[in-house]
């Protein structure tokens, strides 16, 4: 049986991809710290022979027992909200804990899958945005702690490549949304809903002309999945590429959730990309991958997960106080 170690397991990603490696008969070990991630995330594997947990941040030394044949580096906020507020933590995840891990992996002999995002690209000037494009990327905005982080990120691992000979993947992740997204955590689709569950006016930053692509969380863990057993080993983009504006996919809410709601409009934040498309022309090629989940059928699915949360946890604040978990 084949061993994969999996960080940020209990967050929106990670837990899906811990349930496809079960799936597909490997032993999981999960690593997560909790500071985004949520425990009930996990707790159906809570009892699975082919799974077990380690509370650790991946910050510091990482330590794994046995044998590995695969690591998968999903540890790292990925909300504005979380990484406006993290910003410290947000940086070291993409640096020291990006190292730690490749130098786990050089130990072990194992591959290393690194999750990169399309907010390397910036605020594209080209579009739809294709892997050989380098970015619009403020260094010393609010969002480059982000960007930046994943930026230095891709860099390092393919330095591990080339200097050690690393078996190494790169997954550049484009908008993804399904089952176990934070509610409130500042993204589009949970904002928007979550608004319209609590009947209040869904809030459009800006025009509404911004565009993005959502790709459902079961074709992103297959393209993952795939790129991981490929022998690629530049970034590829995993994305849904029907691109639509943020004031049409409000409209699409209000008429999913059978709401009244107005829309509102408040000022664009500091650096926030006008549009985002991927180009999966790559992702087809190498991997045979494109998305299949329709976004209304994948829409009407990651509502009725949202309906069936508890009161409280519509109506908790994802602004908590993040202090007693981290280090400086």
């Amino acid at each position: 049986m084949k061993r994969v170690l999996i960080t940020g397991a209990a967050g929106f990603l990670g837990s899906h991809l811990c349930d496809r490696f079960i799936s597909e008969g490997y032993h999981v070990i999960g690593m997560d710290n909790f500071i985004t991630g949520d425990k009930k995330n996990l707790l159906h594997l809570e009892d699975h022979p082919n799974f077990e947990f380690i509370e650790h941040d991946v910050t510091e030394f990482v330590k794994v027992e046995g044998r590995l044949d695969y690591i998968l580096h999903f540890a790292s906020p990925a909300s504005p909200i979380d990484y406006l507020k993290i910003p410290i933590q947000t940086l070291k995840v993409g640096s020291l804990g990006t190292h730690n891990l490749l130098g786990l992996a050089k130990a072990k002999k194992a591959r290393i899958l690194i999750a990169s995002t399309s907010e390397v690209y910036g605020d594209p000037l080209v579009h739809p945005q294709t892997e050989d494009y380098y970015g619009n990327v403020n260094t010393i905005g609010p969002r480059g702690v982000y960007d930046e982080a994943k930026r230095f990120q891709e860099s390092i691992t393919m330095a591990y490549h080339r200097f050690h000979g690393l078996e190494t993947r790169i997954v550049r992740i484009f908008n993804t949304y399904g089952p176990r997204m934070r509610l409130n955590d500042g993204r589009v689709i949970p904002a928007f809903m979550g608004q319209a569950l609590r009947g209040e006016d869904l809030t459009i930053f800006g025009d509404g002309l911004q565009t993005r692509s959502f790709c459902y969380v079961d074709d992103q863990v297959e393209g993952i999945y795939r790129l991981l057993l490929s022998d690629y080993v530049y970034p590829v983009n995993i994305g849904n590429p029907h691109e639509i504006t943020i004031k049409a996919f409000a409209e699409e809410i209000i008429k999913l959730t059978d709401t009244k709601q107005k829309i509102v409009y408040k000022p664009l934040p500091e650096g926030d990309p006008l549009q985002r498309q991927p180009d999966i022309g790559l992702a087809k090629k190498i991997l045979d991958w494109q998305p299949k989940v329709d976004r209304v059928e994948g829409m009407k699915t990651t509502f009725d997960y949202f309906k069936g949360l508890s009161e409280e946890e519509l109506y908790k604040s994802e602004h908590k106080d993040f202090t007693n978990h981290i280090k400086l």
